[in-house]
């Protein structure tokens, strides 16, 4: 039994690139970790033969708080948090994976600073934080949106 890891993001555009740097940064027993960058569609079919009983996707999310900041967000919450660089809305993705394979999927959203010059000190900051929670499997460290 494993998880995935799926770090959404574009590096071209500062902050965006958090989940993407997650994923290449992540590395624990029983993960598997994959860099989606911005289009985690493609990893559908990877996904459905895996056995996976957990899914964690991790992108920046512009949730209204202060930069740094990070939330797991509930899927009837998705709307209410900015992605901008994806071609399928999150929320369609979530829904067709947890349908389809029905596993847990939790979404965890990182408020970015900037969207140029690569990633904020704040961000990046999270972003070490989550590798560490992460590793630990504490989920709960994390508020819900």
């Amino acid at each position: 039994m494993m998880n995935i890891l799926l770090g959404v993001g574009n590096e071209a555009n500062g902050d965006d690139g958090i989940g993407v740097w997650v994923a290449r940064n992540f590395s624990h027993e029983g993960w598997r970790s994959i860099d989606c960058f911005t289009v985690p569609e493609n990893y559908t079919s990877e996904i459905k033969r895996s056995d996976a009983k957990k899914v964690v996707i991790v992108d920046a999310a512009d949730m209204g708080l202060d930069a740094g900041e990070m939330r797991i967000i509930p899927k009837d919450r998705i709307g209410l948090a900015g992605f901008s660089t994806h071609s399928l809305p999150l929320s369609i993705f979530i829904k067709h994976i947890q349908e389809t394979k029905g596993v847990d999927v939790i979404l965890i959203g990182i408020q970015p600073e900037q969207f140029y010059s690569g990633i904020s000190e704040k961000v990046m900051e999270a972003g070490k934080s989550l590798l560490e929670i992460l590793r630990r499997g504490s989920f709960e460290e994390i508020e819900v949106l």
